[in-house]
């Protein structure tokens, strides 16, 4: 999903193991337990459940159908829920559905029983909330990215609804009756129910959104929710600070302990810093700055990790100059990607010369790491650089060239942008570039209508699987925005999603291929595999991050004395 990871906040690192070993990591407590209950740990709790959160951006939506970014998806998370949710050690445990599914024998149908569940207005959450959302997230006049773009290839006839050949009443997902829920696959996914976590796979509530109209989630007020919280306070995409309260409604609300998240944004790491330490905030934003992250090295209240989440420099194939070959290898080798992350970080992020991140995925049946077969691929070479530029400054028919670097307006954004513009002019003679530093939401938007040349744009992982990086680049995909297109990566990519979805191995390697053939075609440069490190208050217990989808969870969070 887009970052606000677009908003280059970064971070200090502890290198996590293979994907599924680093779960463990999610839960603040596991290196000392694995039982988040107080009592259990000789806690007493505090007698105010409230907490206040830094974040870096404000919310760009809160429509579980329009959602594209981190931010979005992870308050979506904390006031809604799906048939699954991620637990502290990033397993997907059944939420809304009552028990695990039957599944046909070959694996594409899925037979869900819902619990008893209510959303905030009283209303019951029924098997029709979840088809109208998923029908919703494919209409034409939703205008949703994530819709299509994750559900094809997956929902049966998703691609089909979409392209108006078929009535939506023809997706995979049917109503049994109230309580029963039949989700049909195009086929067989080894991910499925991590993915049915994912706030795109959410419920709507039919009525409630009709009634609302183009109000729908333009504020608290025109929202509903079926989560452990409900947000109470939300004036809109421009408000910078939000409240989250407990709601009882939940069906788990007797195992929800906070009662209050008080969220304020702050983009200045030290700013951050400064308001933890003097007690007006209980969790920081991710934090970047060296000299920030250097007053913490061997604090406890520091919790550390490395993020299958990376940042790229995308070009934009609508610019001719970004058209040429040459012109976009040249871009991909000129800058220094170990000064980036040594000098200018100085982190823990890794220099990240590839588009699947490393530590992410291992291939399933020898168990190497994704990266073990394609390694670095257009790692910096400034004397390359050069010959590549002057091939295309000829082809081009011009001496010199302007182009426009879209970065994001956080001061760490800044400077690591500030940092790549330099090196690109320093080693492409005749190249001017234009740095335009704006909000995570101007950004969403700049990429969808694709008015940017550049774009320094960050990614990380919808669910377990290197499918959710691989296929951001197909020809015509929600998610390019950049107008590259490539007929061999496009037959791998798909051959993945088809013919090979049932032989792991080599599906994985026709992934591992594709990734080469879009370095081939310097689609793409790479920058940073981003590190985390934020700041959390001692006494709160239970702070569980995830490293795919929604960032966040609440729901195990608890305030001791």
């Amino acid at each position: 999903m887009k970052k606000s990871k677009f908003s280059l906040l970064l971070v200090l690192t502890l290198v996590l193991s293979m994907f599924l070993a680093a779960c463990s990591g999610g839960n603040k407590e596991d290196e000392a337990k694995t039982d988040n209950d107080s009592e259990a740990t000789g806690s007493e709790l505090a007698e105010n459940q409230e907490i206040t959160v830094l974040e870096s951006a404000e919310i760009p939506s809160m429509d579980s159908v329009l959602a594209e970014d981190t931010v979005g998806f992870t308050m979506i998370n904390n006031v809604n829920e799906g048939l699954y949710r991620l637990d502290q050690e990033q397993n997907p445990i059944p939420a809304l559905s009552d028990g695990e599914p039957t599944v046909s024998e070959d694996g594409t149908v899925y037979t869900f029983k819902l619990r008893e569940a209510k959303w905030s207005n009283g209303d019951a959450v029924t098997a029709n909330d979840f088809v109208y959302a998923w029908q919703r997230a494919l209409l034409p006049d939703s205008a949703s990215f994530y819709g299509p773009y994750i559900m094809t290839g997956v929902i049966k006839n998703a691609d089909k609804v979409k392209a108006g050949e078929v009535d939506p009443s023809e997706l995979g997902i049917k109503a049994l009756s109230d309580t029963e829920l039949e989700v049909t696959l195009e086929k067989p996914v080894p991910y499925f129910k991590a993915l049915m976590a994912f706030p795109t796979f959410y419920p709507q509530n039919q009525k409630f959104v009709e009634e609302k109209g183009a109000d729908f989630a333009k504020n608290a007020e025109n929202l509903i929710f079926n989560g452990p919280f409900k947000m109470t306070k939300w004036d809109g995409v421009a408000a910078t600070e939000w409240t989250l309260e407990k709601n009882e409604e939940y069906w788990d609300a007797e195992n929800v302990t906070l009662t209050k998240i008080n969220y304020n944004t702050s983009k200045d790491p030290q700013a951050a810093a400064n308001a933890f330490e003097a007690g007006q905030a209980d969790v920081t934003p991710k934090l970047s700055t060296p000299a920030v992250i250097s007053q913490y090295e061997g604090d406890s209240r520091l919790l550390t990790w490395l993020e299958p989440t990376e940042f790229w420099l995308k070009f934009n194939q609508e610019n001719e100059a970004l058209a040429n070959k040459n012109i976009r290898f040249a871009l991909s080798l000129a800058f220094d990607k170990d000064a980036l992350v040594n000098d200018i970080l100085q982190n823990g992020s890794l220099a990240a010369n590839y588009a699947v991140p490393a530590d992410f995925v291992k291939h399933p049946e020898t168990g190497e790491d994704f990266r073990a077969a394609n390694g670095d691929l257009n790692a910096f070479d400034a004397e390359k650089a050069k010959e590549y530029w002057e091939k295309g400054l000829a082809e081009l028919g011009v001496e010199s060239l302007e182009l426009n670097f879209l970065g994001g307006d956080t001061e760490t954004s800044k400077t690591v942008d500030a940092f790549l513009k330099d090196q690109l002019q320093n080693n492409l003679p005749g190249l001017t570039i234009n740095l335009e530093s704006v909000p995570f939401s101007v950004r969403l938007d700049r990429e969808d209508t694709q008015n940017y040349d550049i774009l320094h744009a960050g990614w990380g992982p919808d669910y377990p699987d290197a499918m959710t990086f691989s296929d951001l680049w197909l020809t015509g995909g929600g998610h390019n925005k950049m107008s590259f297109s490539n007929a061999k990566y496009d037959e791998l990519v798909k051959s993945a999603q088809t013919e090979l979805a049932d032989k792991p191995a080599e599906r994985f390697e026709a992934l591992q291929e594709a990734e080469k053939v879009l370095f081939e075609d310097a689609a793409l440069a790479g920058t940073y595999q981003r590190a985390s490190n934020l700041l959390v208050n001692e006494k709160l217990e239970g702070f569980t991050y995830h490293i795919f989808g929604p960032e966040y969870s609440w729901k195990f969070a608890k305030l001791n004395k």
